[in-house]
């Protein structure tokens, strides 16, 4: 792709690459659907050798980038991370143990088909858009070639991670995303763009020193084949706790937790299809991936607290500061941010209902915020702004994407929140795993939920709001970006529908190896409640719709007195005013500068606690 010039041909190569990725990811589940894990190895001398030099070359793009930016930060810390990554290959030599470098299982398959699947629409989307993206930046350089290069090389990286048992791979793929995710937010090369790119590196380049650290500390005092994750999570406790924290904490720093959350609200100034993969089915994804994963680590002991705490006040962070915005992709970052943060509580706390919960939330997520970020970005095309503000009356002017806004954010709140905050799973796990941080967990989360369901809903009132008659535009978006939507919108309500199904056939399964046990993990009586619930994702935008045919406009009364068509009326005093109609934002109270200073403060507080306390007490776990 990057030495293609005819966009006609690239778009082309890009639609069937979309496709090959897609029915690639739906064979794999077919041809392991209901194996358990599968574990597979690579015999060559050469796979080793060529991960160490790919880790290398990585590590010397970004100290030359930021040597050559200026960015002394970013610099010292690619240098530790490379002298870590040095020093274990020259003296543990972790290329001579043997074991499975590959696997494949229940959560690697979801995580398959929602990086397959969901990262393959973004694709077929981002054809359309990112013509229209430059002719409306007639300033920025058109790099399509590099910029679809990087969209597949993320895929495969976002594969990589799913499928490596050999932390060693995983730490490779893992870099790989952080580089895609650097050069895809500074895609317009201004100075904006350059800034939050690389604001964007210095966090997750922190992130990525304590992987190449937990990697030394595995070899250091590994008494076995501790570098494979099948392993690693069987290893003595403080081996496996010690390296769960720190890929943990680099999974924190990549899921956009506090205090490291401003690198993904910043990575808002790349064009949306970048946006809609970072927040789906990559980057963030990656970072609560690797958490989940060590989700078992985490149960029952002050690693997995701090963890399920820190993901508590993400939470309720993010969904306070989303009330404040009116910026329609802010909304959706800090939204981001706050159901990864209900991800990284249910990880920190471990058990296997809590484990159940994340997986689910990780589904919802994923199908749904993709739809919500590609549906602005199509009305951002065609208004001019993202807004929120400015989106009052789409369901009269846009009704198409409209309804599928409506469904995304029905299937963002509704659905995942219903199972979260009622008395199941989830709140179950929360009061019996860790008394008292159970009943904390619990009132943090119902007062988040109180927030999303607040942000959430008023922009669904802004979209349905009709001041006045309206014609809808003829072409709402591209052919390619309509499929996508379309799609996508067809798979969150799909995904409300099966998700019994979903469980029963793979999170469970998952869940019941992980914990060598034979639970059902949703009753009956549960199921029917959540079934019922997912109806309503169904019915309201649906009904929406339905109501709006055949309906007249009738004038609105201002202070008792009549408005004309341009709803203006005459006011007490014989003065004409003019209706206005506008969403409360509250910024006094939940200001986004007041309450980041307030989340990022208590997280550093926990972490820098948590480190005290591991560097003081773990290492003796390790020696005895």
């Amino acid at each position: 792709m990057l030495v293609l010039p005819n966009n006609g041909l690239r778009d082309t190569i890009v639609k069937a690459a979309a496709v090959v990725t897609c029915l690639g990811s739906i064979y794999l589940l077919f041809e392991y659907f209901g194996q358990g894990q599968v574990f597979f190895s690579i015999e060559s001398a050469l796979i080793d050798p060529i991960i160490v030099a790919a880790e290398v070359a990585i590590g010397l793009f970004i100290i030359g980038i930021s040597v050559k930016h200026k960015k002394y930060l970013i610099t010292v810390l690619a240098v530790v991370q490379l002298l870590i990554m040095g020093y274990t290959e020259i003296v543990f030599h972790p290329g001579h143990m043997s074991g499975y470098d590959l696997f494949i299982d229940e959560f690697s398959l979801i995580m398959a088909l929602i990086i397959g699947i969901i990262g393959s629409l973004i694709c077929v989307y981002a054809t359309g858009y990112m013509k229209d993206y430059q002719s409306h930046h007639k300033d920025t350089p058109d790099n399509r070639p590099l910029f679809f290069f990087l969209m597949f090389l993320f895929l495969s990286a976002m594969f990589g991670i799913v499928f490596s048992n050999n932390i060693m791979w995983l730490f490779l793929f893992w870099e790989i995303t952080t580089l895609c995710s650097f050069l895809l937010i500074a895609y317009a090369r201004d100075e904006v763009s350059w800034k939050n790119g690389f604001w964007a590196l210095l966090l997750n380049t922190v992130g990525g020193v304590a992987f190449a650290g937990a990697i030394l500390f595995v070899n250091a005092y590994s008494t076995g084949n501790d570098i494979y994750l099948n392993e690693l999570l069987k290893a003595s406790p403080g081996v496996a706790l010690m390296a769960a924290a720190l890929i943990g904490f680099a999974g924190l720093t990549k899921s956009a937790q506090l205090p490291f959350s401003s690198w993904l609200v910043g990575a808002m100034v790349a064009p949306t299809p970048v946006s809609a993969l970072l927040h789906s089915s990559t980057m963030v994804k990656a970072g609560v991936y690797v958490i989940v994963r060590f989700a078992p680590v985490f149960e029952g002991n002050l690693v997995g607290i701090t963890f399920a705490v820190i993901g508590a006040l993400t939470f309720l962070v993010a969904s306070g500061i989303a009330i404040s915005q009116s910026n329609a992709k802010k909304v959706l970052a800090y939204s981001t941010i706050a159901n990864l943060g209900l991800v990284v509580t249910c990880a920190g706390i471990g058990t296997e209902e809590a484990v159940w919960a994340a997986i689910l939330l990780i589904i919802f997520h994923a199908v749904a915020k993709s739809l919500l970020f590609l549906s602005v970005g199509s009305v951002e095309h065609k208004k001019g702004s993202r807004d929120i503000e400015d989106m009052g009356g789409l369901i009269a002017t846009m009704p198409k994407i409209a309804l599928m806004m409506l469904i995304g954010m029905a299937g963002m709140f509704l659905a995942p929140f219903g199972m979260l905050i009622s008395k199941w799973a989830s709140i179950h796990a929360f009061v019996s795993a860790m008394p008292p941080f159970g009943m904390l967990l619990i009132a943090i989360i119902a007062y988040g939920s109180g927030m999303t369901v607040f942000f959430w809903t008023k922009w669904m009132g802004r979209l349905i709001e009709v001041k006045s008659e309206r014609k809808p535009l003829k072409e709402e978006a591209s052919g390619a970006e309509m499929s996508a939507i379309y799609t996508l919108g067809g798979l969150t309500i799909l995904a409300c529908l099966i998700f019994p199904l979903i469980s029963a056939t793979m999170i469970e399964p998952y869940v019941n190896t992980v914990y060598n046990t034979a639970s059902h993990l949703l009753s009956l009586n549960n199921m029917l409640i959540m079934l019922m619930m997912m109806v309503l994702v169904l019915l309201l935008p649906l009904s929406l719709s339905h109501f709006a045919k055949g309906r007249t406009l009738k004038g609105q009364y201002m202070g008792a007195r009549a408005t004309g068509d341009d709803l203006k009326f005459l006011g007490s005093m014989g003065i004409m005013k003019e209706t206005e109609f506008s969403n409360y934002y509250f910024e006094d109270i939940f200001g986004e500068d007041k309450l980041n200073k307030i989340g990022n403060l208590m997280t550093i507080v926990l972490l820098v606690v948590l480190f005290i306390l591991i560097t003081l007490f773990l290492p003796l776990e390790v020696v005895m």
